[in-house]
């Protein structure tokens, strides 16, 4: 009898402890997909999370988040609650020097102009579609590269202190075709921001974005759908930028997350001084 009361117990809380999986590090920057029983109900630090059809979530990790994630689930009128403790991660120092003044502060007149763009760049990152594409493997955009910047380093400018780089930065030739990482809607499509030139944003689902930056030529419009290897452009150097490069950006709504959470890069000669934004 005992024994019998022993595996009902313990294949009641294994259960429990099985109703959601995790793909992705609990650290700084990371994004992670989960995946819960069909119907259930979940909150990420007390925000409510949209499910699919197939129970997968979606949620985002902050630069420099300190304090540990806790996840409820909600199945059958009980509750389990799940903390997660995030690991630091270590960033690097980028400095560039030698700078014209214009790329590392912008002149009074550009002002408005800046704030019209980050308007169009925050309402795209804010949209919350039903679109489940989040959830399936993401290709890189462009096949011969070197990574000229990484995710999370620290920007001195001249000497000067400023915001972190969010993005990854892929150095090819101008002109390089450059492909959707995957499925999704275009929800901006602007080619001549101040700050990052030629701008793609494409919406994969559940506030899941990806970002693309300084493009020469932006192929595609707001609205259009795209498919994962689709070309939708070329790579460039327009806007504020010291070279041609594509810069990436994954953001889940307003939490800018590590674009190598989504893919597999091919790391050999990096040079981290050589594009600017």
């Amino acid at each position: 009898m005992k024994n019998v009361l022993l595996f009902i117990i313990i294949f009641f809380y294994s259960n429990i402890l099985n109703a959601v999986e995790f793909k992705g590090k609990f650290e700084q920057g990371s994004f992670i997909i989960g995946k819960a029983t069909k119907g259930s109900k979940i909150e990420v630090d007390k925000r409510k999370i949209r499910l699919t059809k197939d129970g997968y979530f979606a949620f985002g990790l902050d630069r420099d988040r300190k304090n540990n994630v806790i996840i409820k689930i909600h199945e059958n009128g009980k509750t389990e609650i799940i903390e997660k403790k995030i690991l630091k991660r270590d960033y690097k120092i980028q400095r560039i020097d030698g700078l014209p003044k214009k790329h590392v502060t912008p002149p009074p007149e550009v002002y408005e102009r800046i704030k019209k763009d980050n308007i169009l760049i925050g309402k795209a990152r804010s949209i919350d579609t039903t679109y489940d594409y989040f959830k399936d493997k993401f290709i890189n955009p462009i096949d011969k590269y070197i990574i000229t910047g990484v995710y999370g380093s620290q920007r001195i400018l001249n000497g000067k202190p400023r915001r972190p780089h969010y993005g990854i930065d892929f150095h090819a030739p101008e002109g390089t075709p450059v492909k959707a990482m995957m499925d999704g809607e275009i929800t901006l499509a602007e080619r001549d921001m101040y700050f990052t030139g030629g701008t793609i944003i494409f919406d994969h689902g559940h506030g899941v974005s990806t970002l693309y930056m300084h493009m020469k030529d932006v192929n595609v419009e707001v609205g259009q759908k795209v498919k994962q290897g689709d070309i939708v452009g070329t790579l460039g150097k327009s806007g504020r930028a010291t070279g041609p490069h594509l810069d990436i950006r994954l953001n889940w709504f307003e939490i800018k997350l590590d674009p190598e959470s989504i893919l597999k890069l091919r790391w050999g000669k990096k040079n981290f001084y050589s594009t600017l934004l």
